[in-house]
């Protein structure tokens, strides 16, 4: 018995952690793609300083930075290999991608709890509605 115990802990750990990897990919591709509409580069660190520079950067996080005057966006994208790169105009529209994302997935949510809410109040009553 305490070996069964053992082995469901096991199990249940281990779909907990591959749960929590997928959501971690589904939301780095999502971010991945609104960077992308928005208007961000991708690039390839190629000489040793870009190379240095993107070892030192935390993966799949935008990170603000400034250069010789000059702000700019980046996300490190490990797996890939890449940088996606852009200015502040590719910045604040990638927020406003991300907010109009949010909301229509809000109202998405709020439709579909509408419609489950509907159809247990017609289940409940019928298709007379209710009886007073």
């Amino acid at each position: 018995m305490i070996m069964f115990t053992s082995i469901a802990v096991f199990l249940a750990g281990g779909c907990a952690l591959v749960l929590l990897v997928s959501c971690a990919e589904m939301e780095t591709a999502n971010t991945k793609s609104l960077l992308r509409d928005a208007g961000f580069h991708s690039l390839t660190p190629e000489t040793d300083r870009q190379k240095e520079i993107y070892a030192a950067l935390p993966a799949n996080t935008v990170e603000r930075a400034i250069v010789k005057g000059k702000v700019f966006y980046v996300f490190k994208d490990e797996k890939a290999g890449v940088a996606y790169v852009g200015h502040e105009p590719e910045y604040q529209r990638y927020r406003q991608l991300a907010v109009q994302q949010k909301i229509a997935q809000e109202y998405y949510m709020a439709v579909q709890m509408d419609r489950m809410t509907a159809h247990r109040w017609y289940g409940a009553y019928g298709a007379r509605g209710m009886y007073w």
